[in-house]
């Protein structure tokens, strides 16, 4: 158990309204008006708009944390209003960080929302966190886990985290730098290195519990409350894991590894490559973002629809191979396309369908396409490793209905 002192000093006195509106935190013990007055005062950011972002935003903003800044660069799709809270029907197609602060003012119009519409990049990840008492990330891409851990610790800020999968979830949180006497616990702690490319399916392919995401999500704003006000125990050198099945908890101890050197700079690549995605063994297309999926952009091993509608209406026959799941080709498909899951690719059984595409192909190149250019990049490295000729399709199937090919 570690109890630490209050993260934010108190701010201004409350105002009538603010007293009526926290009435049952004002008698709250380690809370109280002291501890409301460090909660208007705190500037805290949550990356990720999507499954866990949505209640901690939600839950933040009626604990009345006075800012809160919140990092996505996606826009509100259909397929998100399962378990994303934060946004409705009338939010499709706007950006996540718009239709996330007009939820947020709703619920509490004493918070300041500040937008971050942009991807989180080793160029942008200091200059967004700087500034912030604390960083919630919510995100899917182990490639962004690192990269807000290490924009963490280099910045001396605490950061809740939080994942889901299927019908489970964790929870930590990680300070690199915490006052004396604490030992620092970060996210390298926990895994030293990233799994391998493909080990760790997206929620597109292995699906995830929409309300377990509010469990999760308000175990980190609970998280966030007790590092702005100091009241109780924090997970500092904890791990929670959670299993909705069941319905259990359980707690693994986290500890410093000794041999780790704390991180003082974020990674640099020399290339212009992504030093985070690079590490974590994936190509530059697949970006840093992964918050519940990201959107493939052109790159080695890519091609973009326009190149596919060219090679099309030139009288061609692109060998399309669309690794969706057989859901999603229902809503949308691509005549003539060879339909075989992402997950076909991966554990053992990936031998057995890397051989039947290369048959399939015959020597041809091979254009693979999934929703948004995630699993269709996976998948078109596993095929070149195979020694067949293969390229994903940048932005997948949205990519191609949003130019106007749907």
């Amino acid at each position: 158990m570690t109890a630490l002192p209050p993260l934010v000093e108190p701010g201004r006195d409350l105002g009538r309204d603010e007293l009526a509106r926290y009435a049952r935190h004002l008698v709250l013990p380690g809370v109280g008006p002291e501890g409301q007055r460090r909660l208007a005062n705190a500037r805290v950011l949550v990356v990720g708009a999507g499954g866990l972002g949505s209640p901690v935003l939600l839950y933040l903003a009626a604990a009345g944390v006075g800012t809160l800044g919140v990092v996505d660069d996606d826009v509100v799709e259909v397929s998100n209003l399962q378990r994303q809270v934060v946004h409705g029907v009338s939010d499709l197609g706007r950006p996540k960080t718009a239709s996330a602060r007009e939820a947020v003012a709703e619920v509490n119009p004493h918070v300041e929302v500040v937008e971050h519409p942009e991807r989180l990049t080793t160029a942008n990840a200091l200059e967004v966190l700087s500034g912030y008492d604390l960083v919630l990330d919510g995100t899917d891409a182990f490639a962004t886990r690192y990269l807000v851990s290490d924009a963490a610790e280099v910045l001396g800020v605490p950061c809740v985290w939080g994942a889901i999968h299927r019908f489970t979830g964790q929870v930590a949180t990680f300070w690199g730098a915490p006052p004396a006497g604490v030992e620092g616990v970060t996210y390298r702690d926990v895994f030293p290195v990233p799994p391998p490319p493909g080990a760790s399916p997206d929620c597109a392919t292995a699906g995830v519990l929409g309300a377990m995401c509010g469990t999760v999500g308000s175990v980190m704003a609970t998280e966030a409350v007790k590092l702005v006000t100091g009241a109780g125990d924090t997970l500092l050198g904890r791990l929670a894991v959670y299993d909705a099945l069941a319905l259990t908890w359980r707690q693994l101890t986290v500890r410093r590894d000794p041999a780790r050197e704390p991180v003082t700079a974020l990674l640099s690549a020399a290339d212009g490559a992504d030093p985070y995605a690079v590490f974590c063994g994936l190509p530059a297309a697949d970006g840093v973002d992964g918050v519940d999926g990201v959107d493939g952009t052109d790159g080695p091993g890519t091609v973009s629809v326009r190149e596919l509608a060219a090679l099309r209406d030139g009288g061609g026959e692109p060998l399309v191979l669309d690794v969706r799941e057989p859901w999603e080709v229902e809503l949308t498909a691509w005549p003539g396309a060879r339909a075989v899951p992402s997950g076909a690719f991966t554990g053992p059984g990936a031998g057995t369908a890397v051989g039947e595409v290369a048959a399939w192909a015959a020597g041809r190149p091979v254009h693979v396409l999934c929703q948004a250019g995630v699993r269709s990049a996976r998948v078109a490295r596993r095929l070149a490793e195979a020694g067949v000729g293969a390229r994903s399709v940048a932005g997948g199937i949205a990519a191609w209905v949003a130019d106007g090919h749907g």
